[in-house]
């Protein structure tokens, strides 16, 4: 095999976000080696670095993989000629040697044009299409598998793709003095108070928000798993809910049903939300209010009949604030709202995810998981739970932007409504 070489620039604040470091870790983790030619090093926090990296693989085989993983980082090649395109020839198949999306600003050249993604999402194909105007300006977006439709241009390949390097907080708050993604030993106070700094900043930002209406501010974003209405976090929730800090509420069939049980039944998965003990035939409760929801159609019918009232669900119902509720194999009932389809689950949330610039992942895994893969790498992302692998899970699967709180759920949402004190705006 012959060797291969390739030359690379990186740029951004690549030093104090230890992007430099991780890439020339991938480098040497591959077998291959590099030499740094020249770097560029900004003087203040707003200042950007830059860097030449020539990259000595041993083989073709080894160096392609291998530009795949640094572009994850925002390591692009220097010299590049326009995508390839091939036109797909099944719907819902790409052709082989698709380029797989990040979540990280993105731009693809056509005839000799940087031209940028409209909307960077993980693990998607590049699809680009003549713009409506009839101009000559293509209209480049990413696109999920199963959306591709025959005959649809596809990029396939790296070659005339360039992606941002991700960037961590800067500032003199608690997260930029963070040197990994996760907060496990830091004065958990002062972490929610920045955390509602951030969604206060968002709210008062003027803009569109989710649904594309006139909204005050930036849409909030609340990703929730069944622990949040365990312990006790579930009054916190709906008061942030109904007084405008949240926007949008992602969770599963448990999250729901709990939430409904807490407020019917007094039990969360039978423990008494008040005395934390397992009531008398508790265990069936949350099947119980399940079925009753199903004979009412919905749980908006369940509110409107009066059988709900009070909790999350009840409360997002009432302020109209959108809710996607995406199934598992493991769900009891399921409640009636809940997406038994998890390709029409996903789609769901992604219609909704325009406009979102915070994301709150609150105890919940595997829909952190799939929201962080809607979301682009801009929106500021914070994952709470109480297991530090959960919280560094999310980052190692792409969503670089995400800062990892491990905390008690239920107190983080306390303190955080306690901060957010009173309604939105």
């Amino acid at each position: 095999m012959a060797p291969a070489t390739e030359t690379v620039e990186i740029e951004g604040h690549i030093i104090d976000s230890l992007i430099l470091a991780k890439v020339m870790d991938l480098v040497l983790a591959a077998g291959a080696d590099y030499e740094v030619q020249s770097v560029d090093i900004g003087k203040t926090n707003r200042d950007v670095s830059r860097a030449r990296i020539k990259i000595s693989a041993p083989s073709d085989e080894v160096l392609g993989p291998l530009l795949s993983q640094l572009q994850a980082q925002g390591a692009n090649r220097v010299v590049q000629g326009d995508a390839e395109l091939v036109a797909a020839d099944t719907d819902g198949v790409l052709p082989a040697g698709f380029y797989a999306t990040t979540n990280l600003p993105t731009w693809v050249r056509v005839d000799g044009r940087w031209v940028s993604v409209v909307n960077p999402e993980m693990d998607c194909a590049i699809v680009v299409r003549p713009g409506p105007s009839g101009d000559g300006l293509e209209r480049v977006r990413t696109v999920p598998m199963h959306r591709v439709r025959a005959g649809d241009p596809v990029v396939v390949g790296n070659d005339g793709v360039r992606v941002e390097a991700p960037e961590r907080p800067r500032g003199a708050g608690p997260f930029e003095f963070m040197t990994s993604e996760v907060s496990s030993e830091k004065p958990k106070a002062v972490v929610v108070a920045e955390v509602a700094e951030r969604v206060r900043r968002e709210k008062a930002r003027p803009g569109g928000g989710p649904d594309q209406k006139a909204r005050p501010g930036g849409g909030v974003l609340a990703v929730c798993g069944p622990a949040v209405i365990h312990t006790g976090a579930g009054p916190d929730l709906a008061r942030l809910v109904r007084e405008g800090w949240i926007d949008i509420l992602f969770a599963g069939n448990g999250f729901a049903a709990h939430d409904i049980e807490a407020n019917v039944m007094g039990t969360s998965l039978g423990v008494s939300m008040g005395a934390g003990v397992p009531a008398d035939g508790g265990r069936a409760n949350h099947l119980r209010v399940i079925n009753e929801v199903r004979r009412y159609g919905s749980i908006a019918s369940a509110v409107e009949a009066g059988y709900v009232d009070g909790g999350v669900m009840y409360e997002c119902v009432r302020r109209d604030v959108p809710f996607v509720l995406a199934g598992s194999p493991r769900d009891d009932g399921p409640l009636p709202d809940v997406y038994r389809d998890v390709v029409e689950a996903a789609d769901a949330m992604r219609y909704l995810v325009p406009g979102v610039s915070v994301a709150l992942m609150l105890a919940s895994t595997l829909h952190a998981i799939a929201t962080g893969n809607l979301l682009p790498a801009g929106v500021e992302t914070f994952c709470v739970d109480i297991n530090q692998a959960v919280v560094t899970k999310l980052a190692d699967r792409g969503s670089h932007q995400a800062l990892g709180i491990v905390t008690d759920v239920g107190l983080f949402v306390s303190q955080l409504a306690g901060q957010l004190g009173g309604p939105a705006g």
